[in-house]
């Protein structure tokens, strides 16, 4: 488990375990959500929709074996059916704002019963960034629902009578993949279901997520040329496991996510003009766009790197970097290269390897 977030949960499950610390326990339970949820925002704003029905770990143990899509809508049924029929009772989110229409799910479960091609079907029908508001509006309504309970409601506990309403809803599957989740969750009280499925559900799914996305991105890498449109080596950014390369359609380097349509400028402007990359323009040195502009940290170590392959070529270019990362972690290699371009490409220059 992420050891952040282990840790976060932990300390708020230990905040709110007392009367006088509850407050303050679900205030970190919100900003734990929070976190979370900015990485489910993140893969959904910055991924091909190909990525979110695709399974590379089919057929493993885990939940990184079903999909991405179908990850987000698991997560956010369960907690929509616990958060308003158990504890609110009141109206499901699904029905209420009709994202069953919206999202152009097939079911209204919670999905445990698919398997497999099951699994990657029905998360191609799945409408992704209507999945992502539809997780969103459970996340803030769930978020309102917990701001608004007192310290004496964690004991509040559930019998036959929810058993049977649930079951009526027709939200949970019969089949034995699915049928165990009504008792599991009505033998919780109010704490119980924060634990799980409000905190600790979420961290392992997303994780699962993370895994999923960073084997797609690997996949994607296969094969293609590691140097960026702008100079940086693939091979050894510390983007690497979120990245699948500006040259593929899995793009998510640090100027493509912020963004609007999702294309880093650097991108964006060597397709345009027909090039290889900025290391073949000719306003290389003055160039200002994405990993250029002046204010980016990266710029001048961005521009000499651009420069070394403009005048040594990209062999030589991976083999320095390569000698650089036995000494230096990425951080520090930009931290070097990144004082003036004309510096750091001497730096580059003076690294032996021959």
């Amino acid at each position: 488990m992420n050891q952040e977030w282990s840790e976060m949960n932990k300390e708020m499950q230990s905040l709110l375990s007392k009367k006088v610390t509850f407050p303050e326990g679900i205030s970190r339970l919100l900003a734990l959500r929070k976190l979370l949820f900015e990485q489910i925002t993140q893969i959904v704003m910055t991924y091909p929709a190909e990525a979110f029905y695709q399974m590379p770990f089919a057929g493993a143990a885990g939940y990184h074996s079903k999909t991405l899509a179908y990850s987000i809508w698991h997560i956010f049924r369960i907690e929509d059916i616990v958060a308003h029929e158990m504890i609110a009772e009141d109206q499901q989110i699904l029905f209420r704002q009709d994202f069953l229409k919206a999202t152009q799910s097939p079911i209204i479960t919670t999905g445990n019963e698919l398997s497999g091609d099951e699994i990657v079907e029905f998360s191609r029908q799945l409408n992704v960034r209507e999945l992502h508001r539809y997780a969103q509006e459970v996340m803030q309504s769930t978020d309102g629902i917990l701001q608004n309970l007192n310290y004496p409601d964690l004991k509040r506990g559930f019998g036959e009578e929810m058993i049977t309403k649930l079951k009526k809803t027709g939200c949970v599957s019969e089949a034995e993949e699915a049928g165990w989740l009504i008792p599991y969750w009505c033998g919780k009280d109010v704490q119980g279901l924060i634990r799980m499925p409000f905190s600790r559900h979420w961290i392992m799914h997303i994780e699962a997520m993370q895994r999923i996305k960073n084997k797609l991105c690997k996949q994607a890498r296969k094969g293609v040329d590691p140097i960026a449109y702008c100079g940086f080596s693939c091979n050894h950014c510390f983007l690497g496991a979120w990245c699948g390369s500006c040259r593929t359609a899995y793009n998510t380097c640090s100027f493509a996510t912020i963004s609007p349509d999702g294309r880093c400028p650097n991108a964006v402007c060597c397709q345009e003009k027909g090039i290889d990359g900025c290391y073949e323009c000719d306003l290389l040195e003055t160039c200002e766009k994405g990993f250029y502009i002046p204010s980016n940290d990266g710029a001048e170590a961005a521009k000499a790197q651009a420069l070394y392959i403009r005048k040594h070529g990209k062999k030589a270019f991976l083999q320095v970097h390569d000698r650089l990362h036995e000494q230096y972690d990425f951080a520090k290699t930009q931290e070097l290269l990144g004082q003036d371009h004309e510096e750091g490409l001497k730096i580059l220059e003076e690294v032996d390897i021959s």
